[in-house]
């Protein structure tokens, strides 16, 4: 049976109870341990598929489909967890449950209530999330203590705790120990309130993780531990890193909670080191890399980091792989048609990102014709594929007023059409193309250099294609098709072989890098934008010698 860990929040939101939360896995995972992360959201969204970015980040999608919540991207950066639909829960999604229970007459005439069915319910999706018959189960709870959403999922955990034996599960609060800068010194009151809140509900935190921006003296830890009724040992430290989110395992190993949680759940060998070298292998040659290239991020939703949040870090991935550091310009597709194309001068490489809605889309492909014309590495994911389709098909093939039908409903040439699979539906939750699939590269292809093998799996989240009613022109073009989905004869990438680097896909490669394993497209694209800024003229493989 699985040990459990919540991880609660309290104080304010985003406080990095995910990152906190994934840091655990890693943790656990180096010292030996089996994991399994699961986030529960207590927003009445089914998940946040429907919701803009604006309001939630990126939405990360998993193998099987599910659309989630952005942690899931930290969970499977920082672990070999094997998340799934069971890997995330929300209001939403156990209402729906509770409810078409009732509906089938499974209650059996009784009154359905937050207790017990719901909690009962939210007992039955922390059981799913403990897959595989794992070590560890690690639960993040979303939303801050307090928050009248989150009490009953709360209210669930403290009824899972009840029914299993002392050391079998284990919960973890993170809370903010804020810094006033006028009077100079940081506050214990607000995570005595929020420990408070959590000890009415019925939950004693076994360790304190505090967000701070200073260090925390011995005596706040001791002020903390005699209010919180918490050791002074479990009252952890966890200081805004100054260079990267990966630092964040390596800390907290330093505060001493691997062996807080080995001891707490009475795990095997306590004595045993957590084997972090070659993450901090990792983290010395970033600091010491002085090479830099520019990459501009063309987006519609550039105002909220989160709202492409796998990209950047996919970036920082390849950065590492190649030995560079990519700084981020980050350009409204908006602002493109308001300034021209000269908002993207001097930058080594130019990634149009997924999206949904026209705006911003004209310039978007006005961006993907600037690199095409003037041979800066370009890269386009989904929609940014889509339009690197419309502007190829406008400008070089002559097809006037290409378009998408899913913005142009009368154009001439929809070069980018409706799947024939989407066009019943009507619900817009969980409805796209979701999930993995497979696609057969063409060999010979950039995309077939780089990935090293001829059939890949990677992950989709739309409900336009390729039309294929073009493919013949395009195969006459110089343009080449480089990747076809098997079962549907779908076009998956496109590539100008004369280009430096040119190339979409209709997948989301982002969702499948890691720190230490790059995704291949990533890494040839970085590497391309660097040899742009050294000067070189390149056909898409690195030719640095410093990037094997």
């Amino acid at each position: 049976m699985a040990k459990h860990i919540f991880v609660t929040g309290g104080v304010v939101s985003s406080l990095g109870k995910g990152l906190t939360s994934a840091a655990i896995g890693l943790i656990l995972e180096r010292r030996g341990f089996t994991v399994s992360l699961q986030k529960l959201d207590p927003y009445i969204n089914v998940d946040p598929g429907t919701m803009s970015p604006y309001q939630h980040g990126e939405v990360y999608v998993t193998d099987d489909g599910a659309e989630t919540d952005l942690d899931l991207g930290h969970y499977e950066r920082y672990t070999h967890a094997r998340l799934s639909q069971s890997s995330n829960f929300t209001s939403g999604k156990i209402y729906s449950s509770v409810i078409a229970k009732e509906r089938r007459g499974d209650y059996l005439g009784r009154t359905v209530q937050v207790i017990p069915h719901i909690t009962d319910a939210i007992k039955e999706a922390i059981h799913q999330g403990a897959v595989d018959d794992v070590d560890v189960a690690i639960t993040e709870i979303g939303g801050t203590v307090g928050d009248i959403e989150s009490l009953p999922f709360l209210e669930a955990v403290r009824q899972f705790a009840l029914d299993k034996e002392r050391g079998e599960v284990m919960f973890l609060h993170v809370t903010l120990l804020p810094y006033l800068r006028a009077s100079g010194e940081m506050k214990t009151k607000p995570t005595q309130q929020s420990v408070g809140k959590l000890r009415e509900i019925g939950i004693q935190p076994d360790v304190l993780v505090c967000r701070t921006e200073q260090p925390m003296t011995t005596e706040m830890a001791q002020k903390i531990s005699l209010f919180c009724n918490v050791r002074c040992e479990e009252v952890i430290e966890e200081r805004d890193v100054a260079f990267s989110i990966y630092e964040v395992p390596v800390d907290l190993c330093r505060a001493g909670l691997d062996r807080l949680i080995i001891k707490k759940l009475g795990l095997p060998n306590p004595e045993a080191e957590t084997n972090l070298s070659d993450w901090n292998e990792m983290l010395q040659e970033l600091k010491e890399i002085k090479t830099e290239c520019e990459i501009a991020v063309v987006g519609k939703y550039i105002k909220l980091h989160d709202a492409y949040k796998s990209i950047y870090e996919s970036l920082a991935h390849a950065g590492y792989a190649n030995r560079v550091k990519v700084k981020l310009r980050k350009i409204s597709a908006e602002e493109v048609l308001v300034q021209g194309t000269s908002i993207l001068e001097g930058v080594d490489g130019i990634l149009i990102p997924g999206g949904f809605g026209e705006r911003g889309l004209e310039g978007k492909i006005q961006a993907i014709r600037y690199a095409r014309e003037n041979e800066i590495p370009f890269f386009g994911i989904c929609l940014g594929m889509q339009c690197a389709v419309i502007e190829y098909s406008r400008n070089q093939l002559g097809l006037a007023g290409a378009h998408t039908l899913e913005h142009s409903a009368h154009s001439p040439h929809p070069v980018i059409s409706l799947m024939a699979d989407q066009e019943d539906v009507d619900e817009k939750g969980g409805t796209m193309r979701l999930g993995a699939y497979p696609c057969t590269l063409r060999k010979g292809t950039l995309s077939h250099k780089l990935y090293g093998e001829e059939h890949i799996s990677e992950r989709h989240r739309h409900r336009f294609e390729f039309n294929n009613d073009y493919r013949a022109r395009f195969e006459a073009s110089g343009m080449v098709l480089a990747g076809i989905n098997p079962e549907s004869d779908l076009v998956e990438i496109v590539e100008l072989p004369e280009h430096p680097f040119y190339v979409g896909v209709q997948f989301h490669p982002e969702f499948k890098s890691r720190p230490l394993q790059p995704h291949p497209i990533f890494k040839g694209f970085v590497g391309a934008a660097l040899n742009h800024s050294l000067g070189g003229n390149n056909s898409g493989a690195p030719k640095v010698e410093s990037l094997a």
